[in-house]
């Protein structure tokens, strides 16, 4: 689960983190408020689950209170990444000096949380990893004992030089620590943390990721949901308890079992096409989750044809043929449907589908093959 910059902000300035005084505004009228309450120049901020607000034009310098409320204006109700801003944070302007990134990152390889700090701030992290990666420093945490202070200072003098900034550095990193862990984050970052011209070290962003597994010991944190922030189909889907994800192609799948899921759509690829989501439907043999399944893969206008790669094990391969049957009744399918059913209950699968004018194949290349074939219009490998 992602937050808004503004909702990891209050996290990091409950733990003492120096951040620039800022509110959050859903109106132009609210915007101007709040920059007249400010008192100086602010930074309209459009607040969604998206990277590059910057070159989308949602984050705009206001150097009046009547230009907050038209730079507000223009920013609420703009789409960023199909993303409509609902909210900005109007935050005060800082004076820049020297801009650096700092970030901790849940590493599955050494199982920890690691540290990446960089000097070269401001920027995609990645771009500096790629093109300049002597310039990022990554120090992995053992979490018996969390961040030390000597750890800390070496992070600290990798971005300054001055030892009052690295000490001021150490102290932020500290209590992103704190949050990341208390949080339950599989991601927080500050890019950038700032040296401004009076020479303080200030967070000027927030950035933080929740580990959904986190929210059900974390009810304060999973009270900052928005999901009007976030992609609709994937609301849908977490409401019937099925996980989804959207991806760009063109191929709708629906399968049970992750591991299944990913063979699929690696299947998918293999043969030329491009999955359009990552759904497994569980074990569970409910045939409502089927109906729920096809409803949420063809709310996208881009999906041009429907897999089914059902293997039964504890999921009975009847009760999602039941499931076909009641969501295609139901709403009818504008785009092809290819089925592949193997398993428990195998059988009468086969015949329930046959009695309702659907064809269903028991070999999955064959029906990723015929199902990347109707989306590419017979372009299949």
């Amino acid at each position: 689960m992602n937050i808004h910059e503004y909702q990891a902000k209050e996290i990091l300035r409950a733990l003492g983190v120096p951040i620039p005084a800022g509110e959050v505004a859903t109106t132009a009228d609210e915007a101007e408020a709040i920059a007249r309450r400010i008192g100086s120049q602010v930074v309209v901020k459009a607040q969604v689950h998206a990277g590059g607000r910057g070159k989308a034009g949602g984050v705009k310098l206001a150097k009046t209170p009547e230009e907050a409320r038209e730079k507000a204006a223009a920013i609420l109700g703009m789409q960023i990444k199909g993303l409509v801003v609902q909210k900005v944070l109007v935050t005060a302007a800082s004076d820049i000096a020297s801009e650096a990134y700092v970030g901790i990152i849940l590493d599955r390889a050494t199982r920890k949380p690691v540290f990446m700090v960089s000097p070269a701030g401001g920027i995609d992290i990645e771009e500096v990893a790629a093109t300049t990666p002597e310039k990022i420093l990554k120090l992995p945490i053992d979490t018996r004992y969390g961040l030390q202070p000597y750890q800390a200072m070496r992070l600290g003098f990798f971005l300054y030089d001055d030892l009052a900034k690295a000490r001021a550095a150490s102290k932020i990193m500290g209590q992103l620590y704190t949050a990341f862990m208390q949080s339950g984050c599989s991601l927080a970052e500050i890019n950038p943390l700032i040296v401004d011209t009076a020479g303080n070290v200030v967070a000027l962003d927030a950035k933080m990721g929740i580990d959904d597994n986190e929210l059900d010991r974390r009810p304060a944190i999973a009270a900052l949901r928005d999901e009007t922030a976030e992609e609709p189909s994937e609301v849908a889907a977490r409401n019937a308890n099925l996980t989804f994800i959207k991806l760009d192609g063109n191929v709708g799948c629906c399968v049970n079992g992750a591991g299944l899921a990913m063979a699929t759509m690696d299947l998918v690829k293999y043969y030329g096409g491009d999955p359009a989501n990552f759904l497994d439907i569980g074990g569970s043999s409910n045939p409502e989750k089927v109906v729920n399944a096809l409803r949420i893969i063809t709310s996208d206008p881009n999906v041009k044809c429907i897999l089914f790669n059902i293997f039964g094990g504890i999921t009975r391969t009847d009760d999602v043929a039941n499931g076909i049957v009641t969501a295609t009744r139901q709403n009818p399918l504008k785009v092809p449907i290819v089925i592949r059913l193997t398993g428990t209950n195998e059988e009468i699968a086969m015949k329930i589908l046959s009695e309702n004018g659907f064809a269903a194949s028991s070999d999955m290349d064959e029906a990723v093959q015929k199902a990347v074939a109707l989306a590419t219009g017979g372009k299949a490998a």
